[in-house]
Formats: structure tokens, C-alpha cells, sequence
């Protein structure tokens, strides 16, 4: 499942928790741009504004916010002009707007949902279950109703609308491509839930912007076994993509650009490997009549 629904922890090569937003990060590697072309390290920059090197590199790594004075004067030390200077408070004030998530801060304990509402592009491998920006409300009650034991009733309902909320994105919207295994289309305890679910993936589908694919038994042992995984591009150039891979243990962001394209190459493999759309289409309708 997403990030509402695990609590997180750190790892090597990814991002915190409280990780930064997409305006967060581009913040973060301007200025590290700003100070390596003035020749300046990391060192030397931290003694000319009086921090620490930690928060020189915190910033760059976009781990905590900067204030508009701080950005000036880093501006000013790296002989950055008044527009670019501008330009990067602007950015700043944009990184620290409330986005709609902060209404369930609560249940979005990472900022995946921060990354999704900005994404131009999600590819999205599910080899258990139906991806949950495309769930039912009904879908995901089951879910967390099985997969949450320990959640009262009002713990669902408040877990559920927020997964729902999620789907604010769909109005944007991004491309959406989506890989499922067969699995995924497993009965649920009430069979009329999982009907209703596959006509909305059928729904989904039919959009120009969402692109369905089935995975079917019948292609045997595939990569895509070691586990669920998300990759978000973004429309702008300079902002690199992130991967996101699920697991029990926590919610890990994957940034370094060659782990990335190893995403993105298991996911077109997997693609390549499974129905085509409109042959997904077609398995979708006869699973739904399983279910009826």
C-alpha cells in the first residue's frame, strides 16, 4: 500500500520521512549549482554566512526549509543577480504552501502524495493490489478493514477518505501507466466489491491520460516479484524523477539517477511482458463477470 498506510523509516540512498516537495528539491540544487560555479565549498561557504556545514548541506538536500534572508544572502556570496535571487525566494515562499494533503497529515506520513499532486508522469508496478489511487472507497475499506486489525471504525472511515482525497490528482492530470499482476484481481469477501472495483479500473482505462495493463499468470517468473514500486516525472526539465518502492519496513525514495532507470526499465519489462491495453480490457470484463 502507499505511504498512508505504513510508517516509514530511514535508508541508505533515500529520502527522509519529512521528506521535501518537488519546489523543495529544485530550491535545494540551484543553490548548490549557485555555489559550485562561484568555487566555493561547502566549507567555505558555511564560514562566509556563518553556518554550520550541516546546514549548508541540509539545504542543498532540501532537509529543512530556508528563509527568504538566508536565501538573499546566499545569493549575495555567490554573485548570483537580482532576478535569480528573485526568483529563488519566490520558490521558496511557493515550497512552503500548504498543499491539501496537510488536511490528513495524520494518515500522509511521507510526502509521496507531495510528489504524486506534482507529477507529470506515474508508472505505477502493483503485484497485490489495486494501486490505491485508483481504489473505491469500498476497495480500500476492505483493505484496511483485513489488512488494519488494530484501526477502529472511525480510524477506516478517516484512512479511507483520505485515500479517496488522493484522486484530486486525476483532475490535473498526470499520464498515468499502470501494471497489475493477475493477483491483484483476487476475491474479496464480498464478491460485489470487487465487480465494482474492476468497472472503475474499466472506467479508468478508458481515459486517454490512464493506460491499464494485466500482467496474466501465464508469463511466469518475472522481476516484478521483488515488489510494488511507483516512478514520478515531472514536466520540469531540471526536476530529476523519483522512485518510490513499497515496503512493510517503510517508505523508500529513490533518487539516485541510475536505481531511477533501473525502475523504469523493470517497469517497461513488465509492460512489455503483459496484455496490451486493449487485451487488458477485455481480461478486466471477463474477471468482472467472475465476480458477479
Amino acid at each position: 500500500m502507499h505511504v498512508d498506510f505504513w510508517k516509514g523509516q530511514r535508508q541508505n540512498a533515500v529520502m527522509p520521512m519529512k521528506s521535501p516537495t518537488v519546489r523543495h528539491r529544485r530550491l535545494g540544487r540551484e543553490l548548490r549549482r549557485l555555489r559550485e560555479t562561484a568555487n566555493l565549498s561547502v566549507d567555505a561557504a558555511a564560514i562566509h554566512l556563518g553556518w554550520s556545514q550541516s546546514k549548508v548541506n541540509r539545504i542543498e538536500n532540501a532537509r529543512i526549509m530556508i528563509s527568504s534572508t538566508d536565501i538573499a544572502n546566499a545569493c549575495d556570496l555567490y554573485g548570483a543577480d537580482s532576478p535569480t535571487k528573485a526568483s529563488l525566494i519566490q520558490l521558496a515562499k511557493d515550497a512552503s504552501q500548504r498543499g491539501w494533503w496537510t488536511a490528513y497529515s495524520d494518515v500522509f506520513t511521507g510526502s509521496f502524495v507531495g510528489l504524486e499532486a506534482e507529477a507529470s508522469d506515474i508508472y505505477i508496478w502493483q503485484p497485490l493490489l489495486i494501486p490505491g489511487l485508483l481504489q473505491t472507497d469500498k476497495y480500500a475499506h476492505e483493505l484496511f478493514r483485513v489488512g488494519r486489525p488494530d484501526f477502529s471504525d472511525s480510524d477506516i472511515d478517516r484512512h479511507v477518505s483520505a485515500r479517496m482525497a488522493r484522486k484530486i490528482v486525476l483532475g490535473t492530470p498526470p499520464i498515468i501507466r499502470v501494471v497489475i499482476d493477475e493477483t491483484v484481481l483476487r476475491p474479496v469477501e464480498r464478491p460485489k466489491i470487487m465487480a465494482e472495483q474492476i468497472e472503475a479500473l474499466l472506467g479508468f482505462a478508458a481515459r486517454d491520460t490512464i493506460t491499464i495493463q494485466v500482467l496474466p499468470h501465464r508469463a511466469g517468473l518475472h522481476r516484478g516479484l521483488e515488489g510494488a514500486f511507483s516512478v514520478m516525472s515531472f514536466s520540469e526539465p531540471t526536476d530529476p524523477d523519483v522512485g518510490y518502492v513499497e515496503s512493510p519496513a517503510g517508505d523508500i525514495y529513490v533518487e539516485a539517477p541510475d536505481q531511477v532507470r533501473l525502475l523504469k526499465l523493470m517497469f517497461e519489462r513488465l509492460a512489455g511482458s503483459a496484455l496490451s491495453p486493449e487485451e487488458s480490457a477485455a481480461f478486466l470484463s471477463s474477471a468482472r463477470s467472475n465476480h458477479v
